[in-house]
């Protein structure tokens, strides 16, 4: 860390649960960003101005009209843009000191495993059940913790699991494999604020998972209903019977 480090993340380094320590160990990271639309926005722009050393940023996707109501990393001009090109344009502006990988294709489920064994963590920022799952499982198979959130309308929700210990359940403990067909942001809509929570919320998880400040959400289940700003935790528990990390 040169002085130009120290100056750039001078406010987070006097956190005592930061301090020098915290912030060389987040410029050491190497965090994978899967989604780079209204959830995957705020993580990205934090996490690159938190000083996260290496961000791998995966999405196939292009921008489009109707993504800039929320997706903040995009702009008017990027229309018809891969979104990962666009992200790192954005977060370049944020933090140049920071290296950037692009992943703007589908993954195969062998490249997917090597990204998520090679990560520190894992934030799924998608918007659809399977890809969750498939994510889920690669995490589970490396030991990588992941930080995952989802949002429609109002609403929304967010956890870390994490099964480098013993006691943390998967996401597939939680929603097993019949999900959430059909809740998606283009059929039901979505406040962009809401993802914008949700999505610090992540980056905040992301943080204190890589420096070991605080308590995670690990075995906690957060939903907030924005409409009424009404916040509710939740323990959730490992399932013996789950079909990718118990028993069943």
């Amino acid at each position: 860390m040169d002085d130009e480090d120290l100056l750039r993340y001078s406010r987070q380094i006097m956190l005592p649960q930061i301090d020098v320590v915290g912030q060389q160990k987040l410029l050491n990271a190497r965090v994978l960003i899967f989604g780079l639309g209204g959830l995957g926005s705020p993580v990205a722009m934090y996490l690159a101005a938190s000083g996260v050393g290496k961000l791998v940023l995966c999405d196939p996707d292009v921008v489009d009209l109707t993504n800039l109501q929320r997706q903040l990393l995009h702009t008017s001009e990027r229309l018809g843009e891969p979104k990962a090109v666009s992200a790192k344009k954005t977060l370049r502006a944020i933090n140049p000191g920071i290296q950037i990988e692009l992943r703007n294709k589908l993954c195969s489920a062998e490249e997917l495993a090597e990204e998520v064994k090679d990560a520190d963590v894992v934030v799924d920022a998608t918007d659809n059940l399977e890809s969750r799952l498939e994510i889920n499982r690669a995490c589970v198979q490396a030991r990588t913790p992941l930080v995952s959130a989802a949002a429609i309308r109002w609403e929304g929700q967010i956890s870390v699991f994490d099964l480098s210990h013993q006691e943390s359940p998967c996401y597939h403990c939680l929603y097993g494999d019949r999900g959430e067909v059909g809740q998606t942001c283009s059929e039901n809509g979505v406040m962009a604020p809401v993802v914008g929570i949700l999505g610090s919320m992540q980056a905040t998880e992301v943080v204190k998972l890589i420096t070991g400040a605080g308590a995670s959400l690990l075995g906690r289940l957060v939903f907030i209903d924005a409409l009424s700003m009404q916040w509710q935790s939740v323990r959730i528990t490992k399932s013996t019977q789950c079909t990718v990390c118990g028993t069943g």
